[in-house]
């Protein structure tokens, strides 16, 4: 196949790329970026895991082609610190002991800062209808909701 160049920009960075037409996001992260913190759980949009924003919006990579991510921004979880102070929704997933294995936390971090700019003060069911296309198998999802409720209270305020 014909590679296709793409021009894009990851967590500020001004990146260019040589891509196959059915290459996925997700492999071109991972695999020629070396940003392993978006992970790879089910490959076909069920899990979350792989979620990264692009242009601000929250979307699968594990369902987007690289080649359509040509000029768009593309923010990944390591993309959220500021220098060494972490995004305030890292900040409370660590105090509210919402992390366990850390598989599904990229993803979950992500999709729950795509809500709260979305509703910045959810309620605990719109949390959880929010965050229902996040699959987490070790937290039972309460510590996350906390965690994201108390962020919200904290951005509030």
């Amino acid at each position: 196949m014909n590679k296709i160049p793409i021009k894009f920009t990851v967590n500020g960075k001004q990146r260019e790329a040589q891509v196959e037409p059915n290459e996925l996001l997700i492999n071109l992260l991972r695999e020629e970026l070396y940003l392993t913190g978006t992970k790879y759980g089910c490959g076909v949009g069920e899990c979350g895991a792989c979620t990264v924003f692009v242009n601000d919006e929250p979307v699968l990579s594990c369902l987007t082609l690289a080649a359509s991510v040509d000029g768009q921004q593309i923010t990944t979880i390591e993309g959220l610190a500021k220098g060494s102070e972490l995004h305030p929704m890292q900040v409370s997933f660590l105090k509210n002991a919402a992390v366990q294995c850390g598989f599904c936390t990229p993803g979950m971090i992500l999709t729950a800062i795509a809500l709260l700019k979305e509703n910045p003060e959810p309620t605990e069911e719109e949390i959880r209808d929010y965050m229902r296309g996040n699959i987490c198998r070790c937290t039972g999802y309460t510590q996350i909701v906390r965690a994201i409720k108390e962020c919200a209270e904290s951005i509030k305020s």
